[in-house]
């Protein structure tokens, strides 16, 4: 591996190809104010869509620290296939990651108290469950995601929480039309780490990790993969039949084609980085059309 600079580990450490798990949901949130009878496409407020972007970003990146730091420290990565790890490959010390995790918690928790002060205090509350909920996911002393939790986390608070979240900051109203369309978001952002955990069943099943994957093992975690996909695809026809234009999100079917048929035919090791790239760029298709068929049917 080609020497990297501080900033590059950082930036690698980060997990980038991770964050449309965090921009989509905002994206779908915001749009589905606009066209589900909440609000309307002049009422979206500006300054609150780019601070829910930067509570949604701040914590997937902070959550992808703390996983780093947590699982480093416990040797969770000391045999990894997956993305470089920033402790458990020695390359940056532990207190570093762990400072960079709370750090971006930080902004995250800055971020969403301005959303309060100008929308509910109840996102307070919202705000300390998710902080808690991503650190705990692999820290602490007993993490729900060593016991096969990770993917409710994710469906909940990378799914239904930021897309219902982000309508709510811009309404201060929720119904289920949000709701309805947070569903394939969080299908999405779980079937990533549904590849995550299935590439890395021998090493978690090895280190005592007990992942969802781990439990199901190899063949019904794929046959689980498969699934949520089908299922996103699924809940975007639901909203249809309450606004046609959300068929826009049905685009991304042609991009699933490919994670799809690697997962069938059995990818294992580094060829499930692939399919974990393909993975986001399904869910960053499929939000953005839904957003832009959101939008236009405002």
């Amino acid at each position: 591996m080609a020497q990297l600079t501080p900033r590059q580990l950082w930036i690698a450490g980060a997990r980038p190809k991770t964050l449309p798990a965090a921009v989509v949901p905002v994206l779908v949130g915001t749009a589905a104010a606009a066209a589900g009878g909440l609000g309307d496409a002049q009422g979206i407020v500006l300054w609150r869509f780019l601070l829910a972007m930067v509570v949604s970003l701040a914590l997937q990146v902070g959550v992808n620290y703390a996983n780093d730091y947590s699982d480093g420290v416990r040797g969770t990565d000391d045999a990894r296939v997956g993305p470089l790890r920033l402790v458990g490959s020695g390359l940056v010390p532990a207190r570093q990651v762990k400072a960079a995790a709370f750090a971006s918690f930080g902004v995250a928790a800055v971020a969403g108290l301005f959303l309060a002060i100008a929308t509910s205090w109840w996102l307070i509350a919202v705000g300390v469950v998710a902080i808690a909920a991503a650190w705990f996911y692999t820290g602490g002393p007993n993490p729900y995601g060593y016991i096969g939790l990770g993917e409710v986390f994710v469906f909940v608070f990378f799914g239904l929480v930021a897309a219902v979240g982000s309508t709510f900051v811009q309404t201060e109203q929720i119904d289920g039309w949000p709701v309805l369309v947070a569903v394939p978001v969080g299908l999405l952002a779980t079937a990533l780490l549904v590849t995550n955990n299935l590439r890395d069943i021998p090493t978690d099943r090895a280190s005592g990790k007990r992942t969802l994957a781990v439990r199901l093992g190899d063949q019904r975690t794929r046959v689980l993969y498969l699934a949520m996909i089908v299922a996103a695809f699924g809940f975007v026809g639901v909203a249809a039949f309450w606004r046609v234009e959300a068929l826009l999100g049905l685009v991304a079917v042609g991009a699933a084609a490919r994670p799809l048929r690697r997962v069938h035919a059995g990818a294992v090791g580094p060829e499930l980085i692939a399919v974990l790239v393909d993975t986001a760029r399904v869910q960053l298709i499929l939000g953005l059309g839904l957003s832009i068929g959101l939008w236009l049917g405002a």
